[in-house]
């Protein structure tokens, strides 16, 4: 038997057509399934079959799983930052935030777990952070939408366990993605090289995580190896959480 198949299993990944999100579609693709993936721009090179897809728009994420039918597995990946603290953060930024972090979250759920309890189970996988439970400089708003993240991490796995459905969340670290070198540019021009490597130092393993990382840690906890693994939070952080001094 393969470790880790997931042969035969449907699975939709949310943000699948750039960083973590397409890792984890290119990842879940490459062990057999049948990736379908909901983004706002989808890749036209990407992995698995695209959905053009507003994540905060109910009624587009209700059509697009009426029209992928059967879900195994849901990994919410689709996410966007903000740097800011609770006196300069702009109730635009906010509400924004807001809208795709946690309502994009919800939406899915909403739409899949119907489905999912319907056809006897599935999985649910929720990227969150460690900014869900640690305090980061200038990470309001984007913290609190990964602790509500986690909130409904835990929420969905304690509601549906009897039927079926596991739902566990992955808390990286800073992860080196287009996100990054964008952020450095235009924060940083000229000193990019420089404060890449403080903020690649900042996690104790010395480094930045790669997507690939990531994308390892949710096959694992998406397959029939991690099938007693339900409500559980999975820091991916070179050892930031309980490392750092």
């Amino acid at each position: 038997m393969t470790m880790f198949s997931l042969s035969g299993r449907r699975a939709v990944v949310t943000g699948g057509s750039s960083g973590i999100g397409r890792a984890i579609a290119e990842r879940f693709t490459g062990q057999g399934a049948e990736v379908h993936v909901l983004d706002l721009n989808p890749a036209a090179d990407g992995p698995g079959t695209p959905h053009a897809c507003d994540v905060a728009d109910q009624r587009q994420v209700d059509d697009a799983i009426a029209r992928i039918g059967r879900v195994d597995i849901l990994v919410n990946s689709a996410g966007v930052s903000h740097i800011g603290r609770a006196d300069n953060t702009s109730e635009e930024d906010f509400d924004r935030i807001f809208r795709i972090n946690v309502k994009g979250v919800y939406n899915t759920l909403h739409a899949v777990v119907p489905v999912m309890r319907a056809q006897g189970g599935g999985v649910i996988l929720n990227i969150c952070s460690v900014a869900a439970t640690a305090g980061l400089n200038d990470r309001f708003a984007y913290s609190m939408s990964k602790g509500a993240v986690l909130s409904m991490t835990l929420s969905v796995a304690k509601d549906y366990i009897h039927d079926g459905i596991r739902c566990n969340c992955l808390s990286p670290a800073r992860v080196h993605t287009a996100f990054v070198d964008g952020f450095l540019s235009r924060n940083y021009p000229g000193r990019e090289a420089e404060v890449f490597e403080r903020l690649s130092k900042s996690q104790p393993i010395g480094r930045m995580g790669r997507p690939e990382e990531i994308a390892h840690a949710a096959l694992f906890l998406c397959s029939e190896e991690a099938g007693f693994i339900t409500g559980c939070d999975y820091p991916v952080d070179g050892g930031f959480l309980r490392l750092n001094t």
